[in-house]
């Protein structure tokens, strides 16, 4: 069984990878979905009438993700975000974002292997998802790193506003828009304050581009539409009447997905804000703090 396992893993992702390049093909071939019926009928959200929305209260799990919390918070997952299978992550993911079925398999088994559960028969706590430099990550542009946040479930609200105050894309309605070269920036940004600032910082290649997979979600689910990014990752609530922008009938690929994410990853330059980021971490020296005036 030793053996067999990584051989199953293995045999696993390439019939996954194939699937998704096969669906990718096909979305070229196929007919959009309708704006406005991008989330299928019979499911939450059809229509763009989402379930209500309900905040978290005390004793209910919640993760770094805020699209994970979205779901919850509808009740689109369960509202206590606990005890959730791997296979319903797979399909509500699914109906609610529009990610291919490849997608939505990926992730949540990818999440059980590393949880060292079964995707087919486990449960979870959304709050099981943050074990540290599994999928959460020093570095985030939504959170603290874990060093000074172990709730990794807490929104850093400084973070969300320098996040959405970068935005420089305009749509057609001069509305305005997250762009690649944005998220490049400001992941630059926030890597070397969080290298400069956390004595534990780690972020190896691999955890990088989960980074930028977790920031490209803002371009292409969301669309990088800053009125609509506002509610989803400062309320962590889906907008009345919002729906994926992902059109294609199979949904977002890993192929097509991996695009956006390795154009994100290849802008991202740390040195250019290192020398900012070290300067705003040293100690005052006692020459520069500020002496009372000495009484007349």
């Amino acid at each position: 069984m030793l053996f067999l396992s990584p051989i199953a893993k293995v045999t696993t992702d390439l019939g996954v990878l194939a699937w998704d390049v096969g669906l990718t093909l096909f979305n070229l071939v196929i007919p959009k979905r309708k704006e406005g019926k991008v989330t299928p009928a019979g499911h939450p959200g059809a229509d763009g009438k989402w379930p209500e929305y309900i905040a978290p209260k005390e004793g209910d799990s919640r993760c770094s993700c805020p699209a994970l919390n979205a779901m919850a918070n509808h009740g689109i997952l369960p509202r206590d975000g606990k005890n959730i299978t791997f296979k319903e992550l797979n399909t509500t993911i699914r109906a609610t974002y529009n990610f291919a079925p490849s997608f939505c398999f990926f992730v949540p088994n990818f999440a059980a292997n590393m949880l060292k559960k079964k995707y087919r028969k486990d449960t979870f706590d959304l709050a099981d998802l943050d074990l540290h430099n599994g999928i959460e990550h020093d570095g985030s542009l939504l959170r603290r790193d874990v060093h000074f946040e172990p709730n990794q479930a807490v929104i850093h609200v400084p973070y969300v506003k320098e996040l959405l105050e970068s935005a420089t894309g305009k749509d057609k309605d001069g509305n305005p828009l997250l762009t690649i070269p944005d998220l490049s920036r400001i992941s630059s940004k926030r890597r070397a304050e969080a290298r400069a600032e956390n004595p534990e910082f780690s972020l190896d290649k691999f955890h990088a581009m989960f980074g930028s997979s977790n920031s490209s979600t803002l371009l292409t689910i969301f669309g990088g539409r800053i009125r609509d990014l506002e509610t989803i990752l400062l309320e962590e609530r889906l907008p009345d009447g919002w729906e994926s922008r992902i059109r294609e009938q199979n949904g977002l690929t890993m192929l097509n997905f991996n695009l956006t994410v390795s154009k994100v990853e290849k802008g991202i330059d740390e040195k250019k804000f290192a020398p900012a980021a070290a300067l705003a971490t040293e100690p005052a020296s006692p020459d520069s703090v500020a002496k009372p005036a000495e009484e007349a």
